[in-house]
């Protein structure tokens, strides 16, 4: 993802906390692909949570793909307005005991997100969506011994498509922030990142690999 800058930003952020290197960003969007995925309209946004796979094709910032169900209105307002992808990364609560002086601290959240505009339109040709399927499909089923593909044929595969409506969403804008303690001295730093290595749950343990990895890079 060859990321620009933008002369607008949604979302408030930090210059210490912006963050612009590519790999980075296409690892969260890799790492964490259930995205909830906003759509402006004309009266109230249309929400939907959905599993969003990002693909290089002619644009600048590529695109993504995925589907709804044909019974999810959203589908149908995609046009009204620009569309917004949110994607979380690990996040965990920060402690002010964990600094060298916690009487001067408060408590504070440590997070990933990469928030990513752009208009989407809903594909209406079938062959387009057996292609998003298949695409959808071997991107999370990759990782097992055992792959299930997609293989349903005649009146079978039929209703599953028409259940479904596949969408193409061309990225226009990408805002990431990594709220990583960077404010912070390279003391207080690792003090955070050893307590968060000793709490019980994978988020925290996540969240101290991206604040010692190269995350910062911009």
């Amino acid at each position: 993802m060859n990321v620009q800058r933008a002369p607008a930003v949604s979302v408030y952020l930090p210059p210490s906390f912006a963050v612009r290197d590519p790999a980075a960003i296409s690892r969260v969007l890799h790492e964490h692909p259930f995205a909830t995925l906003i759509t402006a309209t004309h009266d109230e946004p249309q929400v939907s949570h959905v599993p969003l796979l990002h693909c290089a094709d002619a644009s600048p910032l590529g695109s993504l793909i995925g589907h709804v169900a044909h019974a999810n209105p959203h589908w149908e307002r995609f046009g009204e307005g620009p569309t917004l992808a949110l994607f979380h990364g690990p996040h965990a609560y920060v402690s002010p005991s964990w600094y060298s002086d916690p009487p001067a601290m408060v408590p504070t959240w440590n997070y990933i997100v990469v928030h990513v505009r752009g208009r989407i339109e809903a594909v209406n040709n079938r062959d387009e969506t057996l292609a998003i399927l298949s695409q959808l499909t071997e991107r999370f089923e990759s990782s097992r011994a055992k792959p299930w593909r997609l293989q349903l044929e005649g009146a079978r595969l039929d209703a599953l498509v028409g259940a479904i409506v596949g969408f193409h969403m061309t990225i226009e804008r990408v805002d990431a922030k990594f709220k990583l303690s960077q404010n912070r001295s390279g003391r207080d730093r690792n003090r955070v990142i050893e307590a968060l290595r000793g709490e019980g749950f994978s988020d925290a343990h996540a969240t101290a690999e991206w604040m010692t990895g190269n995350a910062q890079d911009r």
